[in-house]
């Protein structure tokens, strides 16, 4: 039988208020911690993951290299590294980049309400895919991922869409060009 999941309850800064069962958090849209992985290689490339089709959300999507939730006291660092392992089979050093709030409506019924911490690493590891969590990796350069963005959003995850530019915006000045 797996463990309950549960996730840190927060207010809009930030601060914990409690925690809850995972599914039910996102049943009820109540904002909670999360955090999404940005892990670069030496050339700029960043490595996607196509979530698994099974996820309890958003499956077959592609996205950030990991994502998840803190566990009631874990650091945001910590948890990073965790779920780095576990979806993709990959340690890197993590740090902190910025964080953002944003909500929206996903597939099942299911709303994301999320103060997202966005981190990051430059890594050349390849990564080792468990299945229950990712069906497909690729490391892309980021103009090409903003237009593939641009032309196919609903290929990719809400967050990832929400988020994206303003990571490479941050870490490489003058990569990306206006679209609009």
């Amino acid at each position: 039988m797996e463990m309950e999941q549960r996730v840190i309850l927060v207010d809009e800064q930030d601060r914990e208020t409690g925690t809850m069962e995972k599914m039910e958090a996102h049943e009820q849209g109540l904002l909670h911690r999360a955090f999404s992985v940005f892990v670069f290689n030496t050339d700029g490339e960043l490595l996607l993951q196509k979530r698994a089709a099974g996820k309890y959300h958003s499956g077959g999507l592609w996205t950030n290299t990991c994502c998840g939730h803190p566990m009631p006291g874990e650091s945001i660092i910590e948890a990073g590294q965790r779920r780095l392992k576990e979806e993709m089979g990959m340690e890197a050093d993590l740090s902190a980049l910025f964080h953002f709030r944003y909500k929206a409506r996903l597939d099942k019924g299911l709303t994301e309400h999320e103060i997202d911490h966005v981190l990051f690493a430059i890594s050349d590891e390849t990564p080792v895919l468990n299945p229950d969590e990712a069906e497909g990796y690729g490391y892309h350069p980021p103009a090409d991922i903003q237009q593939a963005i641009a032309a196919y959003p609903d290929h990719y995850t809400a967050w990832f869409r929400l988020c994206f530019e303003e990571t490479v915006n941050r870490l490489f000045p003058g990569k990306l060009r206006s679209l609009s």
